[in-house]
């Protein structure tokens, strides 16, 4: 019999949660920076590469080299990586061009397409209540992209592009909270984080004819910590999922809006405007929404007359 890599232990899993993703709003705020000067395919780069020897060092403390990176669905790492790099790329285009609160609540319209995408991949019904929080979710993307849409050039301006890039990315990070949680039952931590790293420090190189610049060294040693955070990040959250399931962790990712803010107005001198605000508290509500109805639907499943859940979502 297969032992199971899963435990609950909640309080444990929000710690992790909260500290990832405070690490990863900081390492936004350091590829913001870099990603002036710097091509976006560069920072990718710097961004997986220096996270392996995070990961080998971390294997080997624990005794588990090289056995934690054993895997046993190499494809399941391939399309991991291969979306979940798209995803990382298009997001630090936008964070080149819009302030980082700005990219922060576009980016809540994560849970709104992965519940999409659930419906879509893997047959889930989804019902009146799940259909009006996409539509509230919707409709607040809507309003925080309204001072984007005025004027006849709208769709050519650049903080336009910079939002079509985060609504992007937003999508296909969906599709790889679905993966990840699939993965998560039979792969390590490790061999997750560290073949996603793998595959999307590869294909950041197939941007190399297209304009790196050598840093000098006060740039470089920020490319190279982007790595190091992001690896401490990356085992962090993955881990999170460990020991809670993702209906209870997902509240917090909302705390990254206190990150944003707070270090978009010291570092970058930004702060949202009450629109963009307004639009990113009806997502934040829709999610809620979604929330509350998978927490249920969850009880209703454990409970487990049929096998389907008769009342729908």
């Amino acid at each position: 019999m297969v032992k199971s890599l899963t435990s609950h232990r909640p309080l444990l899993a929000i710690t992790l949660k909260v500290t990832a993703i405070g690490l990863f709003t900081i390492m936004s705020g350091l590829i913001k920076e870099i990603t002036q000067t710097v091509p976006t395919g560069q920072a990718v780069f710097f961004r997986s590469f220096f996270v392996l020897p995070v990961i080998l060092v971390w294997l080997a403390l624990r005794g588990d080299l090289p056995s934690g990176l054993r895997t046993k669905s190499p494809m399941l790492h391939f399309w991991r990586g291969l979306v979940g790099t798209s995803a990382m790329g298009l997001n630090f285009a936008a964070l080149a061009i819009l302030p980082l609160p700005e990219v922060t609540a576009l980016g809540y319209a994560t849970p709104i397409f992965t519940l999409v995408l659930a419906a879509l991949l893997l047959g889930e019904r989804i019902r009146i209540i799940r259909i009006s929080a996409v539509a509230i979710g919707l409709v607040g993307v809507v309003i925080m992209l309204s001072p984007r849409l005025g004027g006849s050039e709208a769709f050519q301006d650049t903080a336009f592009i910079g939002a079509m890039l985060v609504l992007t990315a937003a999508a296909l990070r969906g599709f790889v909270q679905i993966h990840i949680r699939k993965m998560v039952q039979s792969e390590e931590t490790a061999a997750i984080v560290f073949y996603f790293s793998v595959t999307a420090s590869l294909l950041s190189l197939l941007t190399l004819p297209f304009g790196w610049i050598m840093p000098d060294t006060p740039l470089l040693l920020l490319l190279i910590s982007t790595g190091f955070i992001g690896a401490i990040a990356q085992i962090l959250i993955t881990s999170s999922y460990r020991f809670a399931p993702a209906s209870l962790l997902a509240p917090y990712d909302y705390v990254s809006m206190l990150f944003a803010l707070v270090i978009g107005y010291i570092w970058f001198a930004e702060w949202p405007s009450a629109v963009m605000l307004a639009g990113a508290a009806l997502v934040i509500v829709a999610n809620g929404i979604v929330i509350w109805r998978e927490s249920r639907l969850g009880l209703d499943r454990g409970k487990a007359k049929p096998l389907t859940d008769p009342k729908g979502g």
